[in-house]
C-alpha cells in the first residue's frame, strides 16, 4: 500500500502520491523552507523529516483525544499515509495571541493574550495570496455552506485547545496556527493537512521563536528550533 504511484499533488512542503489503495495517499515531506508565500525559498536538510515526525506524533494523539484526522500512520522518516480526501480550499486560522499579519493589520503588538481565540478563514489561492475572507465571502464562492461554516470554527477551536495543553506541557505557547480540512466521499468532514512548527506560532518562556519565524524573519538556524519540539513531543507522548 506505500508503493507511490501518481503524483497527485506537488506542494511547498510536501508531495501528495496515490498508493495502491485509492482511499489512501502517501504524502513525502521536503527538505525545503519557504515564507511569503514561496518567495523565499531555501533547501534546509532535515526539516522533511522533522515536520513529518512533528505532525505524525501530533496527529496520532489528536486521533487519540478523538479528533477525526486523516492520519493513518509514519511509514519512513520522511513519509507517512494519510486518507485521501478533497482539500476544501480555506486556511483555517486560530490566534490565542497577536502576533504576524494580526499585529500588523490592526497596529497592535505581538505577543498579546486574546481573552477569547479567535478563527479566521483564508482563501487557499496562491496565485491572490491567501486572502483573508469572511462568512459571506465563502458561501459567494462555494466553498462551505452555513453548518460547514459553523462545523470549522467549532472543530478549530476544539483542536486549539488540545494544542495548547499538548504544547503547554512542553513549555510552549501555542501564538497561532493553520488548520486546513478536507471532504471524504460521504462529505464527511476531517482535519487532513499538517500540524508543525511550519504551520504553527510557537514561543518558549522567553518569547523566543520556536517555528519557522526562524527563517522567515532570519532569527537563525531552523534545524535545532525543529529538533527542540520533536523531541519535547517525544518525551511527553513516550509510551502512549
Amino acid at each position: 500500500m506505500t508503493d507511490k504511484r501518481t503524483l497527485l499533488y506537488e506542494g511547498k512542503a510536501k508531495n501528495l502520491y496515490q498508493t495502491d489503495d485509492t482511499a489512501v495517499v502517501l504524502a513525502a515531506y521536503k527538505d525545503q523552507a519557504t515564507a511569503l508565500n514561496g518567495k523565499k525559498k531555501d533547501q534546509i536538510v532535515g526539516k522533511g523529516e522533522l515536520n513529518n515526525q512533528i505532525t505524525s506524533l501530533i496527529f496520532r494523539e489528536l486521533n487519540r483525544r478523538g479528533v477525526h484526522t486523516h492520519f493513518i500512520e509514519q511509514v519512513s522518516p520522511t513519509e507517512q499515509l494519510n486518507t485521501k480526501v478533497a482539500i476544501i480550499p480555506l486556511e483555517v486560522v486560530v490566534r490565542n495571541y497577536t502576533a504576524g499579519s494580526f499585529s500588523k493589520r490592526f497596529g497592535i503588538e505581538e505577543g498579546i493574550k486574546i481573552p477569547t481565540p479567535i478563527v479566521e478563514f483564508y482563501y487557499k489561492n496562491d496565485d491572490l495570496d491567501d486572502p483573508f475572507i469572511n462568512d459571506a465571502h465563502v458561501k459567494f464562492l462555494d466553498i462551505a455552506t452555513d453548518d460547514e461554516i459553523a462545523f470549522l470554527k467549532q472543530a478549530a477551536l476544539e483542536t486549539d485547545a488540545i494544542l495548547t495543553d499538548i504544547f503547554a506541557k512542553i513549555g510552549l505557547k501555542l501564538i497561532d496556527f493553520k488548520l486546513e480540512y478536507g471532504r471524504l466521499p460521504d462529505g464527511t468532514i476531517i482535519l487532513a493537512d499538517e500540524i508543525s512548527p511550519d504551520t504553527s506560532r510557537l514561543w518558549d518562556a522567553d518569547n523566543n521563536h520556536v517555528d519557522k519565524d526562524v527563517y522567515r524573519r532570519d532569527l537563525g538556524d531552523l534545524i535545532p528550533v525543529y529538533q527542540k519540539v520533536l523531541a519535547g513531543l517525544q518525551a511527553e507522548f513516550e509510551g502512549k
